[in-house]
């Protein structure tokens, strides 16, 4: 019974957190699905995988529908012994994105557990956590990996907090399991900065020992981390190994070049450029949308209605009252400094007051910790607009520069200012009426005061957004005047708005110091005032309207005319969409596509397109054997045009051109005949002809395509180097002469070649990947040795409970 009742609290929470992850997400249960932008075209990429999976029972961990080809590491491939993914499915039971709601909610309630808060206000504390603005429109927009691997982060953090407090074998269990599981969600960035706090907490831990002269606990701390570590890195081990290969192949890879497409000299030596990597810098002004959500406009289409300047100023110049109502409902009201932005970053104004409540109350030491870790954060996110950090960053932390999108690092602050809320708020209920009440009120002048000078200042800014320069270009001076207005008037109400429950908290607070509330009510109360606050905003971004039917989401593309007149082609071929650039996968759900979606594109394609393609050089699309061009009339229709000169799936070619460094072999792109000529590098590829006799009758025909498996038939009357219009691929790719194998060339900077001699032949391409044998067999190894650790650590603690009792 004494167990029973001990578990009861968590019990109800648990389920608690059920319903609520559902009732958020309601229309799950009548069988809907969100659209997820993102998603969608993760769905186009993988199309051609996903068939090939339901048709072979195996996995290809190659597609030619995106990019002209690329490995499938990074679009959801399937593992041997992936044990950790299955345990993941399992917690994460619920349909999507309830089941990421529910995970926010599970890993946060724990790590506010392990800080020894009681789980009512832990409860609270989590579904705060849970429903902070960013994380809930993550989950709106798709970017489901990120949002799996914040919601294991809380857990990590939790499984180091007991490793310090000497729970030696509970901590190494629960960090064995919950860094494999942060690591399975397979989102590095959101991991990596995760790292970064654990360092300012290790850290502060590692200090505290020092100075108490505990040597030999601290020693056992980082064996116990250590290995924790290294099992759960094995038990991921496929992914990251075939993470990591790939990394050096795809645009976060060092680029080989070392001049610009416009022909300058490359003047930084990073994987990705300090403008990219920058291009999503928070505002230091925008921070205080963390406490007032659309204190820079919200979002860039936000929903105003009739009650905002824009509808009388459309309704002034004649438009009808429906539609300018339609139009009000998603307005470019953001005016701060990132390009896009979808939601505010706003994690609660009762938040906020409470974690400021701790760091005048609390007295516990770890407070400083998460106050750091949210602040190291804060700053970083500043991006370009804090340069002096950033750079030092970028130019001399390993990996910080294979990230982009800097402000994202603000995840770290909106786990910390919830754990400091709910020390806040326990801490508060220990002290003395007289320590509560200084408390109240230092914290309430401190929040009243920044609502003030805030409103005070509201006069000082412009209100001006990036875009208004168009707006103003294409529908004048009282647009942009409306606009400016709207903005203005978001500022003005969410301050009124976060000042009221800035107000209502404290008030409720000091109701409880005067004994006309109960502890239990005061909670309860404050609880909902810091769900509702969250819970309001964002439903203004994420909600049922944004669900649809499932069978609609499965298939996010519609096929158009121009793709029902391609797809009567059932030859191989690739199609090459203009208006999607090498940012749309539409085309890669219907086609081999040129194009595809990713944050890590094949980094040689990418450079095909900047310094070639773009620059509408025909050839490269030749030997990409790009057969169709989807291109848009005036009226915004699509049409295919056939490319009659698309070099096909292989050729002969009678000449190699020889350069000596990736420069050459681009430039040397600008003009050549890839029917006749290829390009090789032969400082990387010693090939000994330099020349071959072509016969006009020699032919290779693509006999069975398979993703991973291409057979073709060779026929020449001389030996001769073929070109084949696919992606070069280091490792992994195997090629066979009548079952014999044969070393392939890299040619034309991004194609296959090999030496075919003369005669009829078969010739077959063969992925098989040795990345993902290896991963697999430490993954099987580590794995075991993960449930030897569960098995023995479960033994042990009963054995302790057991001779304790006696």
């Amino acid at each position: 019974m004494k167990v029973l009742n001990k578990f009861y609290p968590h019990a109800l929470a648990i389920l608690g957190f059920v319903v609520i992850s559902l009732i958020y997400f309601y229309p799950v249960l009548q069988g809907k699905q969100i659209f997820q932008s993102d998603i969608a075209q993760f769905t186009g990429m993988a199309k051609e995988q996903n068939d090939f999976r339901a048709i072979e029972h195996q996995e290809p961990y190659w597609t030619n529908a995106a990019f002209g080809g690329m490995p499938t590491y990074q679009l959801g491939a399937k593992y041997p012994h992936d044990y950790i993914g299955a345990l993941d499915d399992a917690i994460r039971f619920l349909p999507r994105p309830a089941d990421y709601l529910f995970l926010y909610f599970l890993g946060f309630y724990g790590l506010l557990l392990v800080l020894k808060i009681d789980p009512l206000k832990a409860f609270f504390g989590a579904i705060a956590f849970g429903f902070s603005t960013y994380l809930i429109i993550i989950l709106g927009v798709g970017h489901n990996a990120k949002a799996h691997a914040i919601g294991y982060m809380p857990m990590v953090i939790a499984g180091f907090i007991l490793v310090f407090q000497r729970k030696y074998i509970l901590g190494g269990l629960v960090t064995l399991f919950a860094t494999a599981l942060e690591i399975n969600a397979n989102h590095f960035q959101m991991t990596y900065y995760l790292l970064l706090f654990l360092l300012i907490l290790v850290g502060y831990y590692s200090y505290q020992a020092i100075k108490e002269k505990q040597y030999k606990d601290l020693g056992k701390s980082f064996g116990i981390l250590a290995i924790s570590g290294i099992l759960a890195i094995g038990a991921n081990a496929t992914n990251l190994l075939a993470t990591s290969e790939y990394a050096a192949f795809s645009t976060r890879g060092k680029s080989e070049l070392t001049f610009n497409p416009d022909g300058s000299k490359k003047t930084e030596d990073i994987a990705l450029s300090r403008e990219y990597i920058t291009e999503y810098s928070y505002g230091i002004m925008e921070s205080f949308n963390l406490i007032a959500p659309r204190l820079f406009g919200g979002s860039n289409s936000e929903a105003l209605g009739k009650d905002s300047a824009m509808f009388e100023f459309m309704v002034g110049q004649g438009v009808p009252e429906d539609q300018a109502a339609d139009f009000t409902n998603g307005l470019p009201t953001y005016w701060g400094d990132q390009p896009i932005v979808a939601a505010p970053a706003y994690i609660g104004v009762v938040v906020f007051f409470l974690a400021v409540l701790a760091l005048f109350i609390d007295k516990r030491k770890i407070k400083y910790v998460f106050f750091g870790g949210a602040m190291f954060a804060l700053i970083l996110s500043w991006g370009k607009n804090f340069s002096l950090v950033t750079d030092f960053f970028i130019d001399y932390i390993p990996m910080y520069d294979k990230f982009r999108a800097v402000s994202s690092i603000q995840v770290i602050l909106e786990l910390c200012f919830p754990v400091l809320a709910i020390m806040g708020l326990q801490s508060f209920f220990t002290l003395e009426k007289s320590q509560q009440t200084k408390g109240i009120l230092h914290t309430a002048l401190f929040g009243l005061g920044v609502m003030l000078i805030l409103f005070v200042s509201k006069g000082a800014w412009s209100y001006s957004g990036s875009s208004d320069g168009l707006y103003l270009q294409n529908y004048g001076p009282g647009f942009v005047d409306a606009l400016k207005a709207d903005r203005m008037s978001l500022y003005t109400a969410d301050l009124l708005r976060s000042t009221f429950f800035i107000v209502v908290i404290a008030v409720v607070l000091w109701l409880y110091t005067q004994k006309r509330l109960t502890q239990n009510t005061a909670i309860i109360i404050v609880g909902f005032l810091m769900i509702f606050d969250l819970f309001f905003v964002d439903k203004k971004y994420v909600s049922g309207k944004d669900f649809m039917n499932g069978r609609e989401v499965a298939a996010p593309f519609q096929e158009t005319p121009a793709d029902i007149q391609i797809l009567k082609d059932v030859s191989n071929y690739r199609v090459f969409e203009v208006s999607g650039n090498l940012s749309s996968a539409r085309a890669s759900y219907f086609h081999k596509s040129l194009g595809g979606y990713h944050a890590a594109k094949p980094r040689r394609i990418q450079q095909l397109f900047d310094y070639q393609i773009a620059k509408n050089n025909i050839e490269v699309l030749d030997f990409l054997n790009v057969k169709y061009i989807i291109q848009t009339d005036k009226e915004g229709k699509e049409f295919p045009t056939v490319n009659p000169n698309a070099n096909g799936n292989a050729w002969f070619v009678s000449q190699i051109k020889a350069v000596s460094s990736a420069d050459e072999e681009m430039k040397a792109l600008d003009k050549f005949d890839s029917k006749n000529v290829a390009i090789v590098n032969t400082k990387e590829f010693a090939i000994q002809n330099k020349s071959f006799v072509k016969d006009a009758s020699a032919v290779i025909t693509l006999d069975a395509y398979k993703p991973n498996h291409l057979t073709y038939t060779s026929t020449n009357a001389n030996a001769g180097l073929a070109v084949f219009s696919e992606m070069y691929y280091a490792k992994g790719w195997k090629a066979y002469v009548d079952g014999k194998e044969t070393p392939i060339y890299r040619v034309d900077y991004v194609l296959r070649a090999i030496e075919i001699p003369r005669g009829k032949h078969q010739v077959e391409f063969k992925f098989e990947p040795q990345v993902v044998q290896t991963g697999s067999l430490i993954a099987l190894v580590s794995s075991i040795g993960m449930l030897l650790l569960l098995v023995g650590g479960i033994y042990v603690e009963r054995k302790k409970a057991t001779n304790k009792g006696k």
